[in-house]
């Protein structure tokens, strides 16, 4: 019985993660120009355009995705607090909503590491490093990248699999009606910030690669010939 209950809770975790993530998919992107002018306002982040953070240190960037992932880790604790309260009851909620803060940050994660998704392309490599960070190997789909369409909804479904059993484990605690509040706090939290860390990872080790490429290039380019532009 003990085992039947927690595979219906696994489940009902499972699809409300997937709800989330399709959601935060379709309708609660980071626009890019808005953050663009966040990151000159708020960060002093000295770039006219995402193609500008390839000419930063990168301690500079690194700075930045700390601060990130901290606000997003603090949103979500605010978040998981508000609906702990409810106990497992409001566990499906909070997951959606917790769903949406993780994709946001690893969004803006995306854009501070020159990364936009204006196209499929782009998007599908969005969804590779959200798949990273949720510890999901798809290597499998790569292959499938182009038809996004169909890539997304699938990463989507492996994400959410991978992650409900973390769930599960960790959110049982919420039992508990006097500490339901604080433990969902906690889980919140933590969740943000174990992704973020990971997401951040993920592009920064893009970010590099690209400029040892492009370091690479220039330094094969006959004298007096125009440098190679950095990646956009």
């Amino acid at each position: 019985m003990a085992e039947q209950r927690k595979s219906w809770f696994r489940r009902r975790v499972e699809t409300a993660l997937v709800k989330g993530l399709t959601r935060a998919y379709s309708t609660v992107r980071v626009d890019p120009a808005k953050f663009l002018l966040q990151l000159r306002a708020a960060y002093r982040v000295p770039i006219s355009g995402y193609h500008g953070v390839f000419s930063l240190e990168i301690g500079e960037l690194d700075a930045v995705a700390e601060s990130i992932i901290r606000s997003g880790m603090k949103v979500a604790a605010v978040e998981g607090a508000g609906f702990g309260m409810g106990g497992l009851l409001t566990i499906v909620p909070d997951l959606g909503i917790l769903s949406a803060i993780t994709m946001r940050t690893i969004q803006k994660l995306s854009l501070l590491y020159g990364f936009e998704f204006n196209t499929d392309d782009e998007i599908a490599e969005l969804w590779i490093a959200a798949a990273s960070a949720a510890g999901v190997d798809i290597s499998r789909d790569l292959l499938e990248k182009e038809v996004v369409n169909k890539f997304v909804p699938r990463v989507i479904e492996r994400i959410a699999a991978r992650a409900s059993a973390e769930v599960v484990e960790k959110w049982a605690g919420r039992v508990i009606p006097l500490l339901s509040a604080a433990i969902g706090a906690g889980l919140n939290y933590w969740f943000v910030r174990a992704w973020g860390e990971r997401a951040r990872a993920h592009f920064r080790t893009r970010h590099l690669g690209l400029r040892q490429r492009a370091a690479a290039m220039e330094g094969r380019q006959l004298p007096g010939a125009p440098p190679s532009a950095l990646p956009s």
